[in-house]
């Protein structure tokens, strides 16, 4: 749904607890208990409660005793009393319900849906039932039955889970970890996970999030909330019941590729959260990142008092896929004097950022050899391991660690990293290390998960914020030709399309595919194939039926045909053959293509699998017959750029071919990736295409072909909103706002949205833009057009966010550019717009207003705002005419506050 009201959970002035309970006892005794501990803060008022439970507070044998509903209410009566309840609570001003159960707990789905009805008219929020409470440590709230109480810290904590929240709360007590919030979900009758994350993306007090799920139930609204947290905060993800997935469609082999939970890993990975596969790595990834996080974390070291536990951190690291730093002279020079070499050792991948100090350093040497480690600008992060010795006790040897940490704090440059890992110490030790926010662990394979954790989330905080290259200029595919095909075929109630139709689909899309005709009968194809041998020594035959769709496993398939003659006779065969051994199939005919003979073509896979949660999914890897039995895939979502594509083609192992070797020449990469997004504009273009496969698609020296593909078809939900008949679970680029606006004196400009390989564009277009005008913008001077500060400027969610450049059509350079950022609620838009300092008086500026406002009602905003300095009052003035309300704002007297009511304006805005 959305964040609204959610503050009536987490910051209720008023809490009522209703009766009696329909789980009298323990229930009633442990929640109350909790209750009355924080009545100062949050009056509490029981209602109909009619167990004797020791209570100071105030009580009320009905709703109507009460002088004001309370913004919280604890809902403990019947189920089937609860719509009316809810119903009533609403109208009388409460913001959130809660629902909670002693354990697990399910009501019909009919009741279900009743209690969201009712709710539905005032927009009040409902956690439960099944759910075990929540608590807010900070403000004292408790109504979590769980069995510690959690401390106040800075993890938000959802889970589906009563005994995966419980698990984590105890842990977190003995390693004296503190919590912004608990959220137990329960049924998630409303409130869901992509609400909180979207909550406490915006809570100060809230560093970093972890959550347990099993499914999303919304994943449009999941994908956009976990894109923005995980920008800002690590966001730790354990998923559970992967044993209970089903399978795939099973009409294509992209169908029964795509198993659920790979399909999950591909979100989180796509949405830069950390996913973590058991309680012991969810523990590590919590300790770690709620202490630290860096912003890159590529090159490590490992730094240890023994030979044997660096050894046995660095095989951990490799396994893991870590890079070794290579020290430099002048941090080997300075190390010298405290540390030892092995001949054996330096001859490892790790050798240059590995230091083993010798048996009689001070701790004040272990102090320093971890700083200058550190101040090394090859070190991104490392690992000092330290075991207890006659020369050293382990107290003191933390005492160091923790002096080196804190001197690393106070340096000035980006922030490294530092895991320690004690062996043999007593959990004192351990926690003067975690006071200091320094994550440390017991073992060096603990110590090597955990840096490894950081280096995971630094890669996808990077990758979210990289820039892509951009397609050929010259790729502009015939979308309608390839929708003609698509229709007729639908309009004749066909789930398959036939071998050309795929063909014609794949050649819209400048995807390179063998020529391929289809015959009905032997004789035919015999006849189709004698053009085929003026351009190939053989042809193939295959046997096509919508019944059969995988022909290797039916001996389907004919190679090595060398004349008219052979291809008759094997179609011919191939007929005989189905028919025999599948009479109930239907033959549509014989496919003849010519055979691709190139010994160094290297067979691959690319298709599309539609998921129930997700959408189309583009699944890549090694082709030909054996597919499904060595499963050497990858996944990801379109929409795809290029560096997605090459991410996904790296994830495979056979991605280590393409790159050549002594025995064969490297193979066309680049090709490789333009034809998986071409591929991914295709699941954009045609949402009708339900599934396809590209099996084989060869990859050669200089480009690549497919040799055989299908495809089926279905007729797409509509849904409400701009992407109404897309099944995208992240939002496409908006193609169909590309447009010319027309300015004073007749000149026209090209607008677009904003892409990610903008980055350029905009950083020509700051460097042309006066100094007070950039202040005028941004409300300070800006002078430093970083990688980071650009990205967020065109890295965009479109789900979310929209951003136009208006593109001089002669040069190619930007001219001006107009942005809106909806909030989650996607009711409010807040706009920002700029046009070049030379260009102003042309009418630019007024142009891009009137689009963003066509947008915004298009999109469904309500109401679109702004913040401008009352001193810039040509903009002021400009959104009083286009009908902006002017005040000014709550927080700045100097900054005026504009809005518009969108849905107040006529349509043809």
């Amino acid at each position: 749904m959305t964040i609204r009201n959610l503050e009536g959970f987490f910051a209720p002035r008023s809490i009522a607890v209703i009766g009696p309970c329909r789980h009298p006892g323990v229930l009633t005794h442990k929640l109350i208990a909790c209750l009355q501990d924080i009545e100062a803060g949050h009056p509490v008022t029981l209602v109909g409660i009619d167990e004797d439970v020791p209570f100071h507070g105030k009580k009320a044998a009905r709703l109507d005793d009460l002088q004001a509903m309370p913004d919280l209410a604890i809902y403990l009566a019947s189920a089937d009393a609860a719509p009316e309840t809810i119903a009533r609570l609403g109208a009388g001003g409460t913001k959130a319900v809660l629902i909670p159960s002693p354990g697990f707990e399910t009501w019909p789905d009919t009741l279900l849906q009743a209690c969201r009805d009712a709710a539905q008219a005032t927009n009040l929020r409902l956690i439960g039932p099944g759910t075990l409470g929540l608590a807010v440590p900070a403000s004292r709230l408790n109504a979590l039955l769980s069995a510690e109480l959690p401390e106040k810290g800075e993890v938000a904590f959802f889970s589906r889970s009563g005994a995966v929240l419980n698990a984590t709360l105890s842990w977190a007590k003995a390693h004296r970890t503190g919590f912004s919030a608990v959220v137990s979900l329960g049924a998630r009758m409303d409130v869901d996970v992509g609400d909180l994350i979207d909550y406490f993306a915006q809570d100060y007090h809230t560093r970093a999030i972890v959550l347990h799920l099993e499914g999303i139930a919304v994943p449009r609204k999941f994908i956009s909330a976990a894109r923005a947290a995980a920008r800002s905060k690590p966001v730790i993800v354990i998923r559970s019941g992967k044993s209970r997935d089903s399978g795939g469609s099973g009409r294509t082999h992209a169908g029964r590729l795509a198993r659920t939970d790979l399909v999950y890993e591909t979100v989180f990975r796509r949405t830069g959260l950390l996913r973590v596969h058991d309680l012991d790595e969810m523990f590590e990834a919590l300790e770690t990142l709620s202490h630290i996080r860096v912003p890159q974390c590529r090159k490590l070291a490992v730094l240890a008092n023994g030979r044997s536990l660096a050894s046995l951190a660095v095989d951990r690291l490799m396994d893991l896929g870590a890079d070794f730093a290579t020290l430099g002279t002048e941090t080997r020079a300075a190390l010298d004097d405290v540390s030892r070499a092995y001949a054996d050792l330096d001859a490892t991948p790790a050798a240059g950022g590995s230091v083993i100090l010798k048996e009689s350093v001070t701790p004040e040497d272990i102090t320093n050899a971890i700083t200058t480690l550190l101040k090394d600008p090859e070190v991104d992060g490392a690992i000092v391991l330290q075991a207890a010795s006659a020369f050293q006790p382990l107290p003191a040897i933390a005492k160091a660690v923790i002096d080196a940490g804190l001197a690393d704090r106070r340096r000035t440059g980006r922030r490294k990293a530092l895991v320690a890992g004690l062996i043999g110490g007593d959990g004192t030790v351990r926690a003067a290390l975690s006071d200091a926010k320094i994550p440390n662990y017991a073992s060096p394979a603990e110590a090597a998960r955990s840096l490894m954790h950081l280096a995971h989330d630094a890669q996808a905080r990077e990758f979210l914020m990289a820039v892509p290259p951009s397609l050929p200029s010259s790729f502009f595919p015939d979308a309608a030709g390839a929708r003609a095909i698509v229709e007729a075929a639908l309009a004749e109630n066909r789930t398959w399309l036939s071998p050309a139709e795929v063909v014609a689909v794949l050649k819209a899309y400048d995807l390179p595919v063998m020529s391929t005709a289809m015959a009905a009968s032997p004789e035919d194809a015999a006849e189709l194939s004698r053009p085929f041998f003026n351009e190939a020594r053989h042809c193939v035959a295959k046997l096509i039926s919508p019944d059969l769709p995988f022909k290797s496993r039916i001996d389907g398939v004919r190679l090595g045909l060398q004349d008219p003659e052979a291809v008759r006779q094997a179609a011919e065969e191939l007929i005989a053959k189905t028919r025999r051994d599948y009479p109930e199939a239907r033959i549509a005919g014989i496919s003849v293509h010519p055979m691709l003979e190139d010994r160094h073509g290297l067979e691959l896979y690319m298709g599309v699998a539609e998921t129930p949660e997700f959408g189309p999914v583009l699944v890549f890897g090694h082709g030909g017959t054996s597919i499904e039995e060595s499963v050497d895939i990858a996944l990801e979502l379109p929409p795809l750029d290029m560096n997605l594509a090459e991410a996904l083609i790296g994830r495979t192992r056979i991605a280590r071919l393409l790159n050549g070797g002594p025995a064969r020449p490297a193979l066309d990469r680049t090709a490789l990736a333009e034809a998986l997004v071409k591929l991914s504009q295709i699941t954009i273009d045609l949402p009708e295409i339900q599934e396809l496969d590209i099996n084989p698609i060869v990859s050669l020296p200089s480009g690549l072909i497919a040799l055989d593909a299908r495809m089926t078809l279905c007729r797409p939900e509509k849904r409400p909103g701009r992407t109404g008949s897309s099944r995208l679970a992240i939002a496409p680029y908006p193609q169909e706002w590309e447009q010319k606006l027309a300015l004073k004196g007749g000149r026209d400009v090209f607008v677009r949205p904003v892409r990610p390989e903008d980055e350029d564009l905009f950083k020509s277009f700051f460097e042309a833009v006066t100094p007070e005008d950039l202040r005028l913008r941004f409300f300070a001077p800006v002078r430093d057009f970083s990688h980071r500060f650009l990205s967020r400027l065109t890295q965009l969610d479109y789900a979310r966010a929209i951003a136009f450049a208006a593109i001089d059509p002669e040069t190619g350079s930007l001219l001006g550019v107009v942005r809106l950022h909806a909030d989650p609620d996607h009711q409010t838009g807040e706009y920002a717009v700029m046009v070049r300092s030379d260009l102003k008086g042309l009418g630019l500026g007024w142009a891009l207003m009137e689009l963003i406002i066509r947008y915004a009602k298009a999109d469904g905003i309500e109401e679109i705002k702004g913040e401008v300095l009352k001193e810039n009052t040509s903009m002021i003035s400009m959104c009083q005419a286009l009908g902006f309300k002017v005040g000014t704002s709550p927080d700045d007297p100097g900054i005026a506050l504009v809005t518009l009511r969108v849905t107040d304006l006529p349509e043809e805005v």
